[in-house]
């Protein structure tokens, strides 16, 4: 049987086609209408550094996925806090979303995070936190390495190379003497050599720190100078990724790999070329790219959904030689 259409129901049919059609081409409009994050990375490192090519590479990737405005500020001086300040305070004058930062210094930091808060800024800490954490910081979140746990880990790892007989002597390598992450790192390997001593009370264990510099000529000098005073020492321990200078400096020299142990952090190409030569022996990787995607993935999802912050640990993962082969691409690609 054939159903007859009369001309008010071919009439209401056509609003109602009309009307989906309205609701289609409402949807992107809405979707336009929705600002992109506007995000400042805000960083106590310079643009030379390899290990923050790893993060900057996660931010853009995030960034792009979300498609947000997005920017790494670096400091012309590796460390130099007064610049990382200045350029903290340049950001905000863009009315950024959100700002992340390497809270380095509490001190010099704290106020200029404290202001941004005041203003509607999302404020998350990335790479180094607040030396007291969520208790003496109004960052929001932490994404990054717990420090401390970081260096026991790494010490515990490359003491079990250790001589079995005889002392042990070790230098601990501090980067940047009052910053938050290369004091919290040399704390926890002191930590454990100080539980390797009382757990060898038989043996002479003994360790010594020294402003061992956040470049690679420098630490080189600075760890090589020491060596040639203290020629029995067992390890040198980096709390960066500095050490990569001091196993050039073995080499040159003709010191057998292993006689002299090398520990550090980070997985970047000079430190992977070290571990390949076997004159570092251990690396602590916290995921770099983690901490350049994930705070803009946080701050997306705190601005759409208003979800809270949460913290991130990015990992204290250990790297020995023989795992090289497996990271060393996706290192030179900017992955690890």
């Amino acid at each position: 049987m054939h159903r007859i259409t009369t001309g008010k129901t071919v009439r209401a049919f056509a609003a109602a086609i009309g009307s989906i059609g309205l609701l289609t081409m409402a949807a992107p409009a809405a979707a336009q209408s929705e600002q992109p994050l506007k995000f400042s990375y805000v960083i106590h490192s310079s643009a030379s550094n390899p290990f923050w090519q790893a993060v900057k590479k996660g931010m853009d990737e995030a960034c792009t996925q979300v498609q947000a405005q997005c920017r790494m500020i670096f400091t012309q001086t590796e460390g130099a806090v007064p610049e990382l300040v200045s350029n903290l305070q340049a950001a905000m004058v863009g009315k950024p979303d959100a700002l992340v930062v390497t809270i380095v210094d509490d001190k010099a930091i704290e106020p200029v995070l404290r202001d941004a808060r005041s203003k509607g800024i999302t404020v998350l800490a990335a790479n180094v936190d607040h030396s007291q954490g969520a208790k003496g910081s109004v960052r929001q979140s932490f994404i990054g390495q717990g420090f401390d746990a970081a260096g026991y880990a790494l010490g515990q790892k490359l003491a079990e190379k250790f001589p079995k007989t005889g002392p042990i002597n070790v230098l601990v390598g501090i980067s940047a003497p009052g910053q938050n992450w290369s004091e919290q790192r040399g704390a926890g390997i002191m930590r454990f050599l100080a539980d390797y001593k009382a757990a060898n009370s038989g043996r002479s264990v003994a360790w010594k720190r020294i402003d061992s510099g956040t470049d690679l000529a420098v630490t080189a000098e600075r760890v090589g100078s020491y060596l040639n005073a203290n020629p029995d020492t067992t390890a040198y321990f980096d709390t960066g990724l500095w050490h990569a200078g001091v196993a050039k400096v073995l080499k040159d020299r003709g010191v057998p790999p292993g006689k002299i142990l090398l520990g550090g952090f980070d997985i970047v190409p000079d430190v992977l070329n070290g571990m390949k030569a076997g004159y570092i022996q251990v690396e602590v990787d916290q995921q770099p790219f983690l901490q350049g995607y994930l705070p803009v993935i946080q701050a997306h999802l705190m601005k759409k959904y208003k979800l809270s912050a949460w913290d991130v640990e990015t990992g204290k993962g250990l790297l020995l030689p023989e795992q090289v082969d497996s990271v060393i691409d996706l290192s030179k690609k900017g992955y690890r």
